[in-house]
């Protein structure tokens, strides 16, 4: 006669199940993919911009625990600068870091995100109205009417930028006749109205270009990227504050397909890695270049406020481009539009419940201060 074995009790049966479990989790954990996206930067390695760029790639890779990888090359690695958009939209990148204001040869619009002085909007507002006040899908409709396919992540509102660097300062407006200049996007416009011949380079041919006196002088962005990239070492004469790019954010481009390919949830790290980017981008640039002015200062370079004349001269000049480029395109009279509703209304409002700073900080370290 057989022995009868006793009948599993509840509890071994779900120890045996989890046991089960574990091991049918173990091989699933150890062969899941990695997703890799190779992304390329509109500006050299040793620039603070394409360091933003790593920053933002780190913040995904941090949090996709594994599941994807974003690596960032320099500008020119798989293709130059300028053509990093249609390496994108063709899958030949996965991805790339760079400013709307450089595909503007393809649409005009395209410049309205960086270049002019947007309202009075400062590039924080900008990056609201792109967000909150009708940008956003207004990018996506100039890029579906040129047949990109990608996704577009504005983020890092830049610090105001400077006038130029120049062999000698610009007194008034008629020193720039005549000047062989380096700018982009419709600021090349601007500076043309103004007088100037203008060449619109890459970043990282600028200062060899300055160097070999192939231009007289030039703008790229902040002290930190100015002061890696050479600037003082050709020049030491560089005119702050101006309304060329005073609204300029960076733009992260994906190809649409290896986004659309991605789960929800590396989309959502994705969305919220470039919300983190954004606020620690403009922290560090608080930081870098506040540091680097000062090292500029001690490097022999002399800056000057750019005069009022120049300033509204800049204006005048904008409201000519204005007119002519929104008469000939109905997609930039459309952005203008949009963008003129939100700044009127968001600007009311920032310049009259925001205090002088200056004020403040006159107070204390201007002449006259109290030392304690």
């Amino acid at each position: 006669m057989s022995e009868k074995k006793p009948a599993p009790s509840r509890r071994n049966m779900i120890k045996g199940a989890a046991v089960a479990a574990g091991a049918l989790s173990v091989p699933m954990i150890a062969t899941a993919q990695t997703t890799s996206l190779r992304f390329q930067s509109t500006w050299p390695s040793k620039d603070i911009f394409h360091e933003y760029a790593t920053d933002f790639a780190k913040k995904v890779n941090d949090m996709a625990g594994g599941k994807l990888k974003i690596e960032v090359l320099p500008a020119g690695a798989v293709v130059p600068a300028f053509q990093l958009l249609e390496a994108v939209a063709k899958g030949t990148l996965d991805g790339g870091h760079g400013v709307v204001a450089y595909h503007y040869g393809k649409n005009s619009a395209l410049a309205l995100w960086g270049s002019g002085p947007a309202f009075g909007m400062d590039p924080n507002m900008l990056l609201a109205w792109h967000n909150y006040g009708g940008g956003k899908a207004l990018l996506e409709e100039i890029y579906k009417s040129l047949s990109l396919d990608v996704v577009s992540y504005l983020y890092g509102p830049m610090p105001t930028q400077p006038f130029g660097w120049f062999k000698k300062p610009i007194a008034k407006a008629d020193d720039l006749k005549g000047v062989k200049f380096r700018t982009v996007g419709l600021a090349v416009d601007m500076y043309t109205d103004m007088g100037a011949a203008v060449n619109p380079l890459p970043g990282g041919e600028i200062v060899p270009a300055l160097d070999r006196g192939l231009i007289d002088g030039a703008e790229f962005n902040n002290a930190s990227s100015d002061k890696l990239l050479g600037f003082p070492d050709v020049s030491k004469n560089c005119m702050l504050q101006s309304f060329h790019q005073s609204g300029e954010q960076f733009e992260i481009l994906f190809n649409k397909g290896k986004l659309a390919a991605l789960p929800t949830e590396l989309k959502a790290i994705i969305d919220y890695a470039v919300q983190a980017a954004s606020a620690d981008m403009s922290w560090k640039a608080i930081q870098r270049n506040s540091e680097d002015y000062i090292e500029l200062k001690k490097q022999g370079v002399k800056f000057y406020k750019t005069p009022d004349a120049i300033l509204r001269a800049q204006l005048a000049a904008w409201d000519k481009i204005m007119a002519k480029k929104g008469g000939e395109n109905p997609l930039f009279k459309k952005v203008l539009d949009s963008q003129r509703a939100f700044a009127q209304r968001a600007g009311q409002w920032q310049n009259d419940y925001t205090v002088d700073f200056k004020m403040a900080y006159n107070h204390y370290f201007g002449k006259g201060a109290k030392k304690s």
